[in-house]
């Protein structure tokens, strides 16, 4: 007779078909039901931060729901972090867990639904009775508001017999929203705005590619003549990349936010506004009129003088309606940009004056290997958190939003880089899958290396930005005087410890070095190992975005 368990299991496999954890008592009936009784596949990690961070990738990578799994207790504490950088980015999974008893704590168990609350994630509990409805509900909410949500299962519970495994119904999800009466207005009157806008600049974020609105926001700027560009998460969202100036923000070349700030109109497409991205407060001048689209109840940045709550496709779209019904005239504007000046990069030295790579020179150089080869052209970037994460984001095109990821940026975390990797090669099983992190957060997360090089194969390529040094801190608090022995990391031999779980690693100190990429990217990826790149770099080449911070904090 299926147990509770079973109940849970099978009905997640109906929605879902990917599974990360790490088995322990809590688990264990979840699991054995998931493998005997599901078609879904289930992928061991090496530590429960690293189930739900895969499961979070393998989102970001492909809009599929996926699912993580630990045990009780430390299993589920050793998960929290990785579930607040979920709960910050918005990224909607299911965390099965185990729990106390229904009989009340044992001395090893936490107040788990209380710990997971605290860190923005709704809990439900699953009992004898309704564990298949429960699954379904939680899926639901997990979907409907985008949040990671936890599905407990009582230790006493796991199991209990529980009958015959009900017919799973579909969750309810809500509908694109649409804009209100006023809203309507709003439209329309923004449509009279651009159509006499001399400058129009578009803004799109994550939220605008979770709302498919890339055709719609293509279309509204070619009506319009509009520039337009995107937030680091919503990379590659324009369809027209002629007159986009590629990422906004600290991330953006100085040519082309100078421009930004010649606008007139600014709209701002599924973008929440924040301080990065707002270049804090300066990417438009006092005089840009900014106007936000956006599923928030409300505007999310003083600068914005019109907000407008409704779905960012629903809205380009109607844009597009209204503009069209006027026999609107294209601005004109972005033909008159010089692009490629505008987006050009600090192509940087080989070296820097401490005789270490310059990382603008190491970036620049991957960048053009994984362009030049088919294999490595498509790829997905997951990026763990830390200084280094300037580099790929200035200097690595991007073809989408699901392209690029920034896993533990929302929540201002490292080492969540490594078990990245498996969630987005499984969710995209025919790419390259390119991971950059730094030797902090490599350090954190190297008992993932292994799950990375087990899953991703010859499709895994690991950048590893290694100077030796906490670089955020040692660029924030070194150069105002704290002392920066805590700052720094001894000298560790990453590319021996990739050779340890069957990965080729490379020791680069030289830009010569980098070109085993450009033959291991050339080979079939049936054909070749996980690759590392250790790469030695100078922490003395700050990032402009990290400038940025620097001169706010100074």
């Amino acid at each position: 007779m299926p147990t509770v368990s079973a109940h849970v299991a099978t009905t997640l496999a109906h929605h879902l078909d990917h599974v990360f954890g790490v088995m322990g008592n809590g688990n264990a009936y979840f699991l054995d039901a998931l493998e005997r009784d599901t078609t879904a596949t289930y992928t061991p990690v090496r530590h429960e931060a690293g189930a739900v961070v895969a499961a979070d990738a393998h989102y970001r990578a492909s809009g599929r729901i996926a699912a993580a799994t630990a045990t009780y207790g430390a299993g589920f504490t050793n998960a929290l972090t990785a579930l607040a950088e979920a709960v910050q980015a918005r990224i909607p999974l299911i965390l099965v867990v185990g729990d106390e008893p229904t009989s009340g704590p044992r001395p090893w168990d936490v107040d788990q639904i209380a710990m997971a609350s605290a860190v923005g994630a709704r809990t439900y509990t699953v009992g004898r009775a309704d564990a298949a409805a429960t699954t379904v509900i939680a899926i639901e909410h997990a979907l409907s508001y985008r949040v990671p949500t936890v599905l407990a299962i009582p230790y006493d519970v796991a199991a209990l017999e529980a009958g015959p495994v009900p017919a799973a119904p579909e969750p309810v999800l809500p509908a694109p929203v649409a804009p209100s009466p006023f809203g309507t207005a709003e439209i329309a009157d923004l449509a009279r705005t651009l159509a006499d806008a001399e400058r129009p600049f578009l803004l799109a974020g994550r939220g605008a590619w979770l709302a498919g609105a890339g055709e719609a926001l293509g279309a509204l700027a070619e009506r319009t003549g509009a520039v337009t560009a995107s937030t680091a998460l919503g990379r590659g969202v324009f369809p027209d990349t002629r007159f986009d100036l590629g990422v906004s923000g600290g991330f953006g070349a100085d040519g082309a936010m100078a421009l930004v700030r010649d606008a007139d109109v600014a709209v701002v497409f599924g973008a929440s506004l924040n301080q990065f991205t707002m270049r804090f407060g300066d990417l438009f001048a006092p005089g840009t009129r900014v106007v936000q689209v956006d599923v928030a109840p409300a505007a999310t940045h003083p600068h914005v003088g019109r907000f407008i709550r409704g779905d960012a496709a629903v809205v380009a779209a109607a844009l597009v309606a209204e503009l069209d019904a006027r026999n609107a005239a294209p601005s004109g504007w972005r033909e008159t940009i010089d692009r490629a000046a505008l987006t050009a990069r600090d192509a940087g030295d080989a070296l820097a004056a401490d005789g270490r790579l310059d990382p603008r020179s190491v970036a620049r150089r991957i960048g053009e290997m994984l362009e030049a080869h088919d294999s490595t052209r498509d790829r997905v970037v997951v990026s763990d958190g830390g200084h280094f994460i300037g580099w790929a984001n200035m200097y690595w095109p991007v073809a989408s939003p699901d392209r690029m990821m920034m896993v533990g940026t929302a929540f201002q975390a490292i080492g969540l880089g490594f078990p990245s990797v498996a969630g987005a090669a499984l969710a995209q099983p025919e790419s390259t899958i390119v991971l950059t992190t730094g030797d902090g957060g490599g350090l954190m997360a190297i008992a993932d290396l292994e799950t990375a090089v087990r899953v991703a194969g010859g499709r895994g390529l690991a950048v590893v930005w290694n100077d030796g040094a906490y670089g955020a801190e040692v660029n924030l608090y070194g150069l105002n005087g704290l002392a920066t022995a805590p700052m720094l990391i001894p000298d560790v031999d990453f590319a021996g410890l990739a050779a340890a779980v069957g990965a080729e690693g490379v020791a680069v100190r030289t830009l010569a070095d980098l070109d085993r990429l450009d033959e291991w990217a050339a080979a079939p990826a049936s054909d070749r190992p996980f690759l590392l790149l250790d790469c030695h770099i100078s922490s003395s080449v700050i990032a402009p975005y990290q400038q940025e911070i620097i001169r706010v904090n100074s």
